[in-house]
C-alpha cells in the first residue's frame, strides 16, 4: 500500500503525508481514512493510544515482580525496575528514529529495510512465537483462576468452584469456551487498535484494583503490627546466593516488551508526533504500578512471597474478610487478562497475515482472510491452552527467547547495522550493551527454565 495521490487537508506530521515502503510488511495497519467505509475515523487520540500501550506492557508479568523483590531486596529491586524502564525507552527511540530515516510504518519494515526479506521474516515467527505463547498463558491462568488446577495429587478450587461448588458448567473446557466465544472473539474482532482503547482503559483500572487491594491489606496489617521490615538489599552469603541474584533477570528484561505494537499505535495517531510522549507515559504509568505492586506486595509477604504472587492471595491473609479480598484480587486479575488478550492478539494476526499472504491487499481490507486467520489463531490458541499440557514448559524457553529478540536484540541489531547512517557512537554503545543484557538473560532463562524442568521430571520419576 503506497500512499501517493493524497494529500494531507493540514500540515502536520501525521501518516497521511508518510509513504511506505514495505507494502506488506507485519504489523503495518493502514491508515483507515483512506478507505471510503472509515471516513468517520479521524486519528487515534493520546490518551487511547497510552492505555492500548500500557495494556500491552502490563500482562502476566506483573505477578512475577514481587517476588524479585525477594531476591534483591526492595532497593535494588526497585531501582532495576527503573532502569528497564529507561533502557525500553532507549531501545523504542531506536525503533523510531530508524523508521522515520528508512520511511518505514512497520516493526517488519524496518527489519526488512535493515537486513532484507529474512530479516523480516525472522521478526515475524518471532511475533508469532512470543504472542502465541502469550496468549496461551494467559488462557491457562484464566482457566486456573475461575475453574482451578491440580498438581502434584493436589486440587486448587477456583473461584467459581469456590462460590458454587463443582458442576459441569463451571468445568475448566466449558469455562475457557464461552470465554473465547463471549469476550475473546468479539474483542478480537476490531480492525483497529484504537477500536481497544475502552477496554485497555478499564484493563489498567482493574490492575490497579489489584494493586489497591494489595495497599490497603498491607496498610492493615502494618497498623496492626503483624508486618515484619523487609529486606532493604540482597541476602548474599555465599557463591550459590549470588548466583540467585541473576535468575531475576529475565522477568525484569521482559517486564516492558511492547515494541511489537509501537509501530501500529503510531501508525493510528492523529499526529506522529505524539508517539514519544505515549511511549514515555505509557512507561511511566507501567514503572508506578510496578514499582508499587512490588513493593507493597513484598512488603506484604515477606520472604513467603511466591513467584507468581497471585498464588499468596490463595490462602488466609489473617484480615477480616480475607476469603472476599481473595476472590476479588483473582477475578480482577482474570479480567484484566481478558481484556490484554485482543492487543496481543492484534499484531499476532497481522504477522501471521504477512506470512501467508504476503502479496496479498491489506487486511483490514479482505474480511474473508480476515475472518479465516483470526478463526485459526484463536482456535490454535484455545486447543494449546486445553489439550497440549506440556505447552507451557515449551514456551518457557522459545517465549523468553522471542521476547529478548523483539525488546532489544532487534532495535540494538538494527542500529548497529546503521543502513542510514544516522547511528551515534553512545548510540551504538548502547545497542551493545542491550543485546550483551539480552543474550544473559536468554541464557539465565533457559538454563533455570532447563533445570526447573529436569528437577520437575526427577521429582516425578522418584515418586513413581
Amino acid at each position: 500500500m503506497t500512499i501517493g495521490d493524497i494529500t494531507p487537508k493540514k500540515e502536520r506530521k501525521s501518516r497521511r503525508s508518510k509513504h511506505v515502503v514495505d507494502d506488506k510488511a507485519p504489523l503495518l495497519p493502514k491508515r483507515q481514512d483512506e478507505d471510503s467505509g472509515y471516513d468517520e475515523f479521524n486519528g487515534a487520540s493520546f490518551t487511547g493510544a497510552v492505555f492500548n500501550l500500557s495494556t500491552t506492557i502490563v500482562g502476566a508479568g506483573i505477578m512475577a515482580l514481587p517476588a524479585t523483590m525477594k531476591v534483591l531486596g526492595l532497593i535494588l529491586g526497585i531501582a532495576m525496575i527503573i532502569f528497564m524502564a529507561f533502557l525500553t525507552d532507549a531501545s523504542i527511540e531506536f525503533l523510531l528514529r530508524f523508521s522515520r530515516a528508512g520511511k518505514t510504518t512497520s516493526y517488519g519494515g524496518l527489519m526488512g529495510d535493515a537486513f532484507g526479506k529474512y530479516g523480516r521474516i525472522f521478526l515475524q515467527i518471532c511475533v508469532l512465537v512470543n504472542n502465541i505463547g502469550v496468549l496461551i498463558v494467559y488462557m491457562i491462568i484464566i482457566g486456573d483462576v475461575l475453574s482451578g488446577t491440580s498438581s502434584s495429587g493436589v486440587h486448587h478450587a477456583g473461584v467459581l468452584e469456590g462460590w458454587f461448588g463443582e458442576h459441569w458448567w463451571n468445568g475448566r473446557t466449558f469455562v475457557l469456551i464461552v470465554t473465547t466465544l463471549g469476550i475473546f472473539s468479539p474483542l478480537a474482532c476490531f480492525k483497529r487498535i484504537d477500536s481497544l482503547r475502552f477496554t485497555s482503559a478499564l484493563s489498567v483500572a482493574l490492575a490497579v484494583v489489584f494493586l489497591v487491594i494489595t495497599v490497603g491489606i498491607a496498610i492493615v496489617k502494618l497498623i496492626s503490627g503483624t508486618i515484619m521490615m523487609p529486606r532493604l538489599l540482597p541476602d548474599v552469603t555465599d557463591l550459590s546466593s549470588f548466583w540467585k541474584l541473576f535468575t531475576v533477570v529475565p522477568v525484569l528484561v521482559t517486564a516492558y516488551i511492547c515494541h511489537y505494537n509501537v509501530h501500529s499505535i503510531d501508525n493510528e495517531l492523529e499526529d506522529s508526533t505524539q508517539i514519544k510522549p505515549v511511549v514515555r507515559t505509557a512507561l511511566a504509568l507501567c514503572s508506578t504500578v510496578y514499582i508499587m505492586t512490588s513493593f507493597f506486595g513484598f512488603l506484604l509477604f515477606g520472604d513467603a512471597t511466591l513467584d507468581d504472587v497471585l498464588a499468596n492471595f490463595d490462602t488466609d491473609l489473617g484480615i477480616p474478610y480475607s476469603s472476599l479480598l481473595n476472590d476479588a484480587v483473582r477475578v480482577s486479575y482474570a479480567a484484566h487478562l481478558m481484556l490484554v488478550f485482543p492487543i496481543v492478539f492484534y499484531p499476532l494476526r497481522l504477522n501471521m497475515d504477512g506470512l501467508l499472504f504476503p502479496s496479498a491487499r491489506p487486511l483490514a481490507l479482505s474480511n474473508m482472510r480476515f475472518a479465516f486467520i483470526t478463526a485459526g489463531l484463536i482456535t490454535v490458541i484455545f486447543l494449546g491452552a486445553n489439550f497440549i499440557p506440556s505447552i507451557w514448559d515449551a514456551f518457557q524457553f522459545t517465549g523468553a527467547t522471542a521476547a529478548v529478540c523483539l525488546g532489544f536484540i532487534f532495535p540494538a541489531a538494527i542500529t548497529l547495522r546503521d543502513r542510514h547512517f544516522i547511528a551515534t557512537k553512545k548510540g551504538k554503545f548502547l545497542a551493545l550493551f542491550m543485546i550483551v543484557v539480552a543474550v544473559f538473560s536468554n541464557l539465565v532463562a533457559i538454563y533455570s527454565d532447563a533445570y526447573a524442568l529436569l528437577k520437575k521430571n526427577s521429582g516425578t520419576g522418584l515418586r513413581a
